[in-house]
């Protein structure tokens, strides 16, 4: 492992690693290469998803690791599709099968689908799956507070984590504020802005500078002191070891003050609302 890495606790008591690697991308032979190389530099925290399409690949790479898989944590999402209770067990059970895994440590809603409105449902599903052992940890992805607010008064049982786009051009201030009233961890997808060239945004260029590190370790340390867990993807093992060395500085109050000034009203990367956007 390149270094010890924090972990944080979730509501329900599981530990989880202050960052984790994404694999949106990743899948074959080539994406098996990529994630057992991100375990081997010292990954811990693996988020996938059932429309990734690459659930066999992660559980292939979990198999060929000398990481024991008690150590790893891995992370999966239900699509939208199959949000009724019980397509969403099924769908679930098919995504152990694929994985070839006994377990997932975190499950997902993927996307909440308001105009659906299937993810109370889907919510009691998960509850259920994690009554019977296929998941340690469950979960929620890009909920709204009233998302949230919803399926804890109707079910009785808060997530642990909501993942949700953030980077600092949508920093998520009022989301991370609700998350945590709940006691809800905040997960960063697309934690480094992609597409929006904040690599070579000016105000974190010098604060990099000011701390002899890249303009990606700056703004994921500023999503960890924000108190999010990002999930960075990175093919090279240089830039996954690139990405795990940010816990050896820590930006100043001045300093986080000025990329969360750079937060827009909107600054999606693209146009997925989840109060409207439907995935499926």
């Amino acid at each position: 492992m390149t270094q010890n890495i924090p972990e944080k606790v979730l509501n329900d008591g599981l530990k989880v690693p202050a960052i984790g690697f994404g694999t949106a991308w990743y899948k074959g032979a080539e994406g098996v290469k990529v994630l057992t190389d991100a375990i081997d530099t010292g990954y811990r925290l693996i988020d996938l998803a059932f429309n990734y399409e690459n659930e066999g690949t992660v559980g292939q790479a979990v198999r060929k690791s000398p990481v024991p898989r008690e150590q790893l944590l891995i992370s999966s999402k239900l699509p939208g599709r199959h949000h009724a209770y019980k397509e969403a067990l099924e769908t679930i059970e098919e995504s152990l099968y694929r994985g070839g895994l006994d377990y997932y440590d975190l499950y997902l809603i993927h996307w909440p689908n308001p105009k659906t409105d299937k993810y109370v449902e889907a919510w009691q599903a998960m509850i259920e799956a994690k009554k019977r052992g296929y998941v340690r940890s469950i979960g929620v992805s890009n909920f709204l507070p009233e998302h949230l607010e919803r399926i804890i008064k109707e079910t009785g049982v808060t997530p642990s984590i909501n993942q949700v786009e953030l980077h600092p051009l949508f920093n998520q201030q009022r989301q991370r504020e609700k998350d945590a009233e709940h006691g809800i961890v905040t997960e960063s997808w697309s934690p480094l802005g992609r597409g929006h060239s904040m690599l070579e945004n000016e105000v974190i260029g010098g604060i990099a500078e000011a701390h002899g590190k890249t303009p990606g370790q700056t703004i994921l340390r500023w999503h960890t002191q924000l108190g999010a867990i990002p999930i960075p993807a990175a093919r090279s093992k240089e830039h996954q070891a690139e990405n795990l060395n940010i816990f050896d500085f820590e930006l100043t109050e001045a300093e986080m003050n000025a990329i969360n000034a750079l937060t827009q009203e909107d600054g999606r990367l693209w146009d997925q609302d989840p109060a409207t956007y439907e995935e499926m």
